[in-house]
């Protein structure tokens, strides 16, 4: 039976808790910062009890309360927020407190299908927080140019001219960032042996590029988490899945949308390129369209083949060759 069972809603600034002990929820509201979770937890965790904790994954929200439950014996879950969201049924309203009290009752009915949380490496941890950073710029240095192309519906030469070269600095700033950002990453990765390793034999996989394959090694943290491949590929939104009600709903097999979209876009350019390169790969999508497979189906095909290759090269720790067999 479990004792307490903490239910945690993260913002930027603030935490708010549930406390659930003997069916009774007690709320609490503290900053989102290191001195204040440690404050906050530790007295919890001295009492002899057993405690369950749960929190959303928010993303660089998360990270103050990583660091300090790297050093308390806590089963913890990092919850997607999809996931709660698509277990709470029909609900209406939402606040801080609610969506604290709602990650306590999910953790209280569904800890046991759950995988706990394992802290990962602290080079691990920057990566993710770097690449995180990386993301957002892109974004928006893509939201910038949009926004300069839309310059030429206005009329005006003079006004014209003037908001080009201010959009042009903007560019050019947000594109360093991004320059120092990989040279950041560059850093990390030669700091640590295993995943420079690790990166070398994804890197190998033909139109597996640098950035898929950082990818790859922060979403899986160095191959610890996401160990099976068909469980990756499922997450990045690569694998079909049928469709079928009765006799009157029977669609053919199609991906689901429930992925993680940046890592499907990683894996679809990587899919591209390697049908252009000389390599297994480029004949293995050949056969299949000359069999009168659909384009883009063949193409989500080598996106898979891409992931249980890469697992395949990390299980053997070898780089990899045009000899592997595909069928």
């Amino acid at each position: 039976m479990t004792d307490l069972i903490i239910g945690i809603d993260i913002s930027a600034q603030t935490l708010d808790i549930c406390i659930r002990e003997q069916r009774c929820d007690q709320f609490f509201v503290i900053k989102n910062k290191v001195g204040a979770i440690k404050k906050f937890l530790v007295p919890l965790v001295s009492k002899d009890r057993n405690i369950l904790l749960g929190m959303e994954n928010t993303g660089r929200y998360n990270y103050n309360l990583y660091e300090v439950l790297r050093t308390l014996e806590l089963k913890t879950f990092v919850i997607y927020p999809f996931h709660l969201k698509k277990s709470l049924g029909l609900v209406r309203g939402k606040n801080d407190k609610v969506d604290a009290e709602r990650i306590a009752n999910f953790v209280e009915k569904n800890h046991k299908e759950l995988d706990p949380w394992k802290p990962c490496s602290e080079t691990i941890m920057e990566m993710k927080y770097v690449m995180t950073e990386r993301r957002s710029k892109i974004k928006t240095r893509a939201r910038l140019l949009q926004q300069q192309r839309d310059l030429k519906l206005i009329k005006d030469p003079r006004l014209k001219r003037r908001l080009v070269n201010m959009f042009n600095k903007s560019l050019k700033l947000v594109s360093q960032q991004i320059k120092d950002l990989e040279a950041i990453l560059e850093e990390l990765i030669d700091m640590d042996q295993t995943i420079r390793e690790q990166i070398e034999l994804v890197r190998s996989v033909p139109g597996v590029g640098t950035v898929l394959s950082t990818a790859i090694v922060i979403k899986t943290e160095g191959f610890n988490t996401y160990t099976d491949p068909r469980k990756l590929a499922c997450s990045a939104g690569v694998v079909p899945f049928n469709y079928q009600s009765g006799i009157s709903l029977k669609s053919r097999n199609r991906v689901s949308h429930m992925a993680d979209k940046s890592m499907k876009t990683l894996l679809h350019m990587a899919a591209m390129r390697a049908v252009r390169l000389e390599c297994d790969l480029k004949y293995y999508y050949q056969r299949k369209i000359a069999e009168g497979k659909n384009k883009m189906s063949v193409l989500n095909a080598v996106r898979n083949k891409i992931i249980h290759i890469i697992y395949a090269l990390i299980k053997n720790q070898t780089i990899y060759k045009n000899s592997l067999s595909l069928s």
